[in-house]
């Protein structure tokens, strides 16, 4: 598993975050933004982008944090891509992303929602402290118009803490 360090995407990042997200068989579970929306969100205090790269500085994935700022203490990831999957980035780039939500913001609940079908991805999510909370009946509209369910999963703050205890 490579050494991952966390840092604050810039600008220049955007170029890396969009070739990640149209990356093959990625349109079916995280979605995508045009250059503009992410610029307007990465200019946003609510929001929290996230390069995690290797020792040399190369990135290897990001992960997006939203509302940040909202009182009921309710934070999102509201996207995370590995460069590269299955090389054990996305389970690190996570966790570096779940201390960042409790320790530098007064997150009480990080929430994601993942297709259902998602399987790797929910595995990562579970290994990270994340529980099942619900399920969106068909929210998800996939490529070519199909439907999934996305499944509601969280992590408090007390979940959090006492696993890094």
């Amino acid at each position: 598993m490579p050494a991952l360090t966390l840092r604050r995407a810039t600008l220049d990042d955007i170029a890396f975050i969009m070739a990640t997200e149209r990356l093959p068989g990625y349109d079916e579970f995280i979605g995508r933004y045009g250059r503009e929306e992410h610029e307007a969100q990465l200019a946003n205090a609510s929001y929290a982008y996230l390069i995690g790269e290797d020792t040399a500085g190369q990135p290897l994935g990001f992960v997006i944090l939203m509302d940040l700022d909202r009182r009921d203490g309710n934070a999102c990831v509201k996207r995370i891509a590995v460069a590269r999957p299955e090389k054990g980035v996305g389970s690190q780039l996570l966790a570096e992303a779940v201390d960042v939500a409790f320790l530098d913001y007064p997150t009480h609940r990080l929430w994601l929602d993942v297709v259902r079908d998602n399987t790797r991805a929910k595995a990562v999510y579970l290994r990270t402290g994340f529980i099942e909370e619900g399920i969106l009946r068909e929210a998800a509209l996939l490529p070519g118009g199909r439907r999934s369910d996305f499944v509601i999963m969280s992590i408090l703050r007390p979940e959090w803490s006492s696993r890094r205890a």
